[in-house]
């Protein structure tokens, strides 16, 4: 080979070695709890790693890291995110008790009418109230909740009464306190543990949205299912966040990047495409010819009746550390009015 090829092939190597370097210059990793073929992270959190990768020709790189594979448990992402042991995380508000107390106002009971509508309702006030108290330590990308929760139980729950002696899984600080005040006793556990907690009796119900129970299998598990028409049961408020130093170390480009896929868009995208992912779920169990019990306008009234403490004292315990519970709920009744007239 003679000297000028070899200077023009290793002119080419370090040309591409170059081009490769500046299309992937910032490598981020994205941590969750859930199997990489759950339905959060293939159709909302893969969409947006996949619209950020593209938007910044290649610049960003998304590391994808389900499951926890980055270590730790799933009530541990809020502080992984803050310390820098993963660039971005998506998890439940509620898997660290108290520690958002404003947000809880979106899983309080018979609150939210639908997701997309509630997840639009739940940014704004954040914007307007949370950006930097509760979420003062990270950078959040988007705020969102799942659709109408449901209850599922190896027994029939119709009224209030049926969930008296029931072992039942509750997601977060409120909604643990609503279903004990309603009778049940409530075990609080992430999601991922509750198929090993129905199967060896630890649990005799969960209260899961219809799409998380394909993941699950739930539909296995237990062969009664309680859905609540019109303004759901319970919800669940969602975080996805990002490292503050990891979003500050970003050039402006791709800052700009980052901002154009978060946000309200995004996050009535999430909240929306949740909701939709429901059916799968409900079709399994149709399938598997469980009993799906759905409640008529005078039971829910029941139950919205009996659940009313639930709200009054959530309220009441806000006002009393300070952070105005009664506008809170106030402004967020309002905002989801706001966003389903315009729905």
């Amino acid at each position: 080979m003679t000297t000028t090829r070899r200077t023009v092939l290793g002119a080419m190597a370090a040309a591409c070695i170059a081009t490769t370097a500046a299309a992937q210059e910032v490598t981020l990793r994205l941590h969750q709890f859930l199997p990489a073929q759950s339905t959060v992270p293939t159709n909302i959190l893969d969409v947006w790693a996949d619209k950020v990768e593209a938007d910044s020709d290649g610049r960003i790189k998304i590391d994808r890291f389900p499951s926890m594979q980055l270590g730790g448990t799933p009530p541990q992402l809020i502080d992984q995110v803050i310390d820098g042991v993963a660039d971005i995380v998506w998890t439940v508000a509620g898997y660290t008790p108290g520690r958002f107390p404003q947000l809880e106002v979106f899983e309080l009971p018979f609150l939210s009418p639908d997701a997309e509508v509630t997840s639009r309702a739940y940014w704004e006030l954040a914007e307007a109230r949370m950006m930097d108290t509760d979420f003062a330590d990270f950078k959040p990308l988007a705020l969102w909740v799942h659709g109408p929760g449901v209850i599922h139980a190896n027994r029939p729950v119709t009224d209030v009464a049926d969930l008296r002696g029931l072992k039942l899984r509750a997601p977060s600080r409120t909604t643990t306190t609503l279903f004990t005040e309603l009778g049940a006793t409530s075990v609080g556990m992430p999601v991922p543990a509750v198929p090993d907690a129905l199967s060896r009796g630890v649990i005799d119900g969960a209260v899961i949205p219809w799409e998380v129970v394909p993941s699950l299998k739930v539909q296995e598990l237990v062969t009664y299912h309680t859905e609540f028409p019109g303004d759901a049961l319970y919800t669940l408020a969602f975080i996805f966040a990002m490292n503050q130093d990891a979003y500050d170390a970003l050039p402006s480009d791709l800052q700009a990047v980052i901002d154009a896929n978060s946000g309200l868009e995004f996050s009535a995208f999430a909240g929306r495409t949740q909701q939709n992912d429901d059916v799968a779920g409900r079709a399994l169990a149709d399938a598997r010819g469980n009993t799906i019990i759905t409640l008529d306008e005078t039971q829910v009234a029941a139950w919205r009746d009996a659940s009313q403490p639930t709200i009054q004292n959530w309220i009441a315990e806000a006002d009393a550390a300070g952070i105005d519970g009664t506008g809170l709920y106030d402004d967020a009744r309002a905002l989801i009015a706001k966003h389903s007239a315009g729905n």
